[in-house]
Order: C-alpha cells, then structure tokens, then sequence
C-alpha cells in the first residue's frame, strides 16, 4: 500500500466475517465505495455467504470494478482489515451487557481464526456490544491495541451530527461534535466541544438568535442515545448506517488518512481511565489507531465518561475477560 497520509487511493482487500443484515449490508455499502477492490465475505453458514456474495456481484456492473466473494478463514489471509460482523443481533428490550454474554462465545470461536489466517490484519469490530467486544478481540488475538479497534461511536456521532443540523438548519458537514465513552446506555454528549461553522454551540446560538436550551440538548442526547432501540423496535434490526459507519472507518484504514474518528480503542491513561475499549477522538490511518486526542473535556463531562468506562468495564467482568 503506498503510504502518504490522505493521498493514496489504492483499494484493498477486504474480509468481512459475518454475512448477517450488518455484515452483508456493509459489504454492499463497501464494494459501492471504491474503497476495496475484493471482498470476501465469511459466515459459519456457508450458502448465506455464497448468497449474499452473489447478490452483491450481481451490482457490481452500476459501481466500479470490485471482486465480491465467499470464502472462508484462509481467504482472509492477505486481507488489510478484517471486520468482525458476527454474532446474535440485539433483540427488542435487550440490555447490551446481556448481548455481551451472547457474542463473547462468539468471538472465541472467530478471532484466534482471523488471527492465524492473517496476523498483520487490522481488525475492526462492529459485534454489539462493540465496546467489551472490542476489549474481548484484543485479548483473544494477542494483537496490539492500535491495530483492534471498534466502530464505537462513530455512529452515534453522525446521528448527533444529524440531529444537530436538522435543530439549527445547518448542513450536517458544518457540524463537529461528539459522542464519547460507551457505545450504549452511558454514552455521552461532549457538548463543550460542539462548533457550527466553527463556532462554539453557545456563541453560535447567541450570535444567530437561536434557541440552546438546556431541554433541547437534553432531548437530543437521549435521542441519539436511544436511537438504535427506537429503529429496533420499529423494523428489528440496525443495519443501513452501521454499513456506512464501517465504510468510512476502512476508507480511513486503507487510505491512511489520518481521519479523526470516535472509534473504540484501548484506553491507557486518558482522562484517568486505564485497561478499558471506549470511544474517544482518535487519529486512523494504515497503522490503526495512530493516537487519542486530548480534547478538552468539561468537568462533569470527564465524571460521565469515568462513568461509561465503569459501566463497561464491569460487563468485561461480567463476562469474564478480565
């Protein structure tokens, strides 16, 4: 791959495990892309891969060229990211620390697979309960941290970014803002870091004369946080934004972009939280997670986020991978 950070536009291999509604979905979203020039999608059910592999060939001919396969664990051997999409999907009214205990097994059974297959891979997890399970992928392959990481809130943070836009009418590109900690219950809003058109979210609605009530942002917090289980509850299942979440995190990886991304990684020291999967402001390239940024977080915001970490790290307990 040829290295130069946000320069390259070489496609890479990719290899998908786990040919369920996320995992086909995004390998779809993907070969729509550019982003990969062959796709291999792995499944315990061989005919479901095989299915949904030539389903997705058969668009091919509308995108550019891409190969899109079944295969099996040795054909991820070459492949520069593997992502994990396996596992029990979460069911209507289901707590994640209930799903954790679902999918650690599965994991078990996947990951020292990947690992001896192709152990220069970048894994990416996007199995829920991402944050635990991306703690779990980071044990069971014995990898180093930088190169295991979760889509952690990469997702909650365009759909705050989205809620953010329609409330202000401000397209959704002019929007920074995160979603930090957990992906999950705990998370949390880092409103003391949101901009519109660089412009801090106070003094934005100061200087327009718009409204930045203590409710409104409340309401979009607990809209984003409860997100997932609204769509849930409604078709059962969460599988078309996810797709693209893990999209623009590989096009990251492949093409060394140095993007700034609220992926999951290992938290070593950060805001005084140690040996935990949580998501914070980090820099992706080809190497994985390149650095977490120290952004400057409120104090009540830095309680919340110790807060997230202990909420995850006690289902890490819980499921024994401590």
């Amino acid at each position: 791959m040829t290295q130069g950070t946000g320069t390259t536009l070489f496609a890479a291999k990719i290899a998908v495990v786990g040919a369920g509604r996320v995992g086909s979905t995004f390998a779809y979203t993907l070969a729509a892309s550019r982003v990969a020039r062959e796709i291999v999608l792995i499944d315990a059910d061989g005919d479901r891969a095989q299915g949904e592999a030539m389903d997705i060939a058969h668009a091919v001919p509308f995108f550019s060229p891409v190969t899109v396969v079944a295969g099996d664990f040795a054909d991820a051997a070459d492949a520069a990211v593997v992502v994990i999409a396996a596992g029990a999907a979460q069911r209507q009214g289901e707590t994640r620390p209930a799903l954790l205990r679902r999918n650690v097994e599965v994991l078990r059974g996947i990951v020292p697979q990947i690992v001896r297959a192709n152990p220069d891979a970048l894994l990416l997890v996007a199995t829920n309960p991402v944050d635990a399970l991306t703690y779990a992928t980071l044990r069971l392959s014995g990898l180093p941290p930088a190169r295991v990481l979760g889509s952690g809130t990469v997702l909650d943070t365009a759909r705050l970014r989205a809620e953010l836009s329609a409330h202000y009418g401000v397209d959704s590109r002019n929007v920074h803002a995160y979603v930090l900690g957990e992906h999950g219950d705990s998370e949390l809003v880092a409103w003391s870091t949101a901009t519109l058109a660089n412009v801090h979210l106070p003094e934005y609605c100061r200087l327009t004369e718009m409204p930045c009530k203590l409710r409104d942002m409340s309401a979009i917090a607990t809209r984003v946080r409860n997100a997932a289980y609204e769509i849930i509850r409604r078709k059962g299942a969460t599988h078309f934004a996810i797709a693209a979440a893990l999209t623009r995190i590989v096009e990251a990886l492949v093409r060394d972009e140095a993007s700034v991304l609220t992926v999951s990684t290992l938290v070593e020291g950060h805001y005084g939280i140690r040996d935990v999967c949580l998501s914070l402001p980090a820099v992706v390239g080809a190497a994985g997670v390149q650095r977490v940024l120290p952004v400057p977080l409120a104090d009540d915001e830095v309680t919340g986020l110790r807060r997230s970490a202990e909420a995850v790290r006690n289902a890490i307990a819980e499921a024994g991978l401590e």
